[in-house]
């Protein structure tokens, strides 16, 4: 064996070895929440203790807008608003707000790569907007939803990464079930759950390709049972991990 070949051969060990020392970078990661009809202190905790366990994250939180269903909070005003982060998790709840360009300068910035969560009533959030632009965010369209009940589900993905850890029985802790009207091109549903009322299965988990970003959704959320639901959180912390692009397995 030539010495140049064993010093070549001793480079590249050693070069690897300081590449796969490399720390990997925190994501940064912005929480937008606030509205109507939900705990929000309590699940922003819950949440960000539950994405802690999987990955390292400096988090900005926007509590914003008060209680009511309408509000134009000032974090959109700046076209920017979302520039430097890895995803943006929306999980407010703002119905009747409906000014579409209010609307387009958060969905612009998605439909651009950032990549988002969207949670419970994000959906119901400018329902009352004429334009589609957030429901095609979205990747599905919600106006209603059905009673508090506990809700089974239903894998239709089994073996996606972001269901890893979900029981093939679970049942929900006491949630709504929404009423899913349209799923839009370039959404996969990853599970459903069947409305007691109907008797039809809408999707309740799901992932989809917004322009250049990735969206993680679930209907589910809505009460603190559900946020303190271990298989809840860890299926929506590897929802947030897939959407930033840093989940392998």
């Amino acid at each position: 064996m030539s010495s140049r070949f064993v010093s070549l051969l001793a480079t590249l060990v050693v070069g690897a070895v300081l590449h796969a020392a490399e720390p990997v970078a925190p994501l940064r990661a912005m929480l937008i929440t606030g509205g109507c009809c939900h705990n929000y202190p309590f699940q922003s905790a819950q949440l960000t203790n539950a994405v802690a366990k999987l990955a390292q994250v400096d988090w900005t939180i926007v509590q914003e807008g008060g209680t009511g269903t309408r509000a134009e909070i000032p974090l959109y005003a700046n076209p920017d608003w979302a520039r430097g982060y890895d995803v943006v998790v929306h999980n407010e709840c703002f119905a009747d707000t409906t000014s579409p360009d209010y609307i387009r300068r958060i969905t612009t910035a998605h439909h651009a790569g950032v990549p988002a969560v969207v949670i419970h009533c994000a959906m119901h959030t400018y329902r009352a907007a004429t334009i589609d632009d957030w429901r095609e965010f979205l990747g599905v369209t919600s106006r209603r939803h059905d009673h508090i009940s506990r809700y089974p589900v239903k894998k239709l993905v089994a073996d996606h990464p972001i269901l890893q850890g979900m029981p093939n029985d679970w049942v929900t802790p006491m949630d709504e079930l929404y009423v899913i009207e349209k799923v839009w091109p370039g959404t996969t549903a990853l599970a459903t759950s069947t409305s007691e009322l109907d008797k039809n299965a809408y999707p309740v988990v799901w992932t989809h390709q917004y322009g250049k970003a990735r969206v993680f959704g679930t209907t589910y959320g809505h009460s603190d049972e559900t946020f303190k639901d271990p298989v809840f959180l860890t299926y929506v912390s590897r929802g947030l991990m897939w959407a930033a692009g840093r989940l392998d397995k």
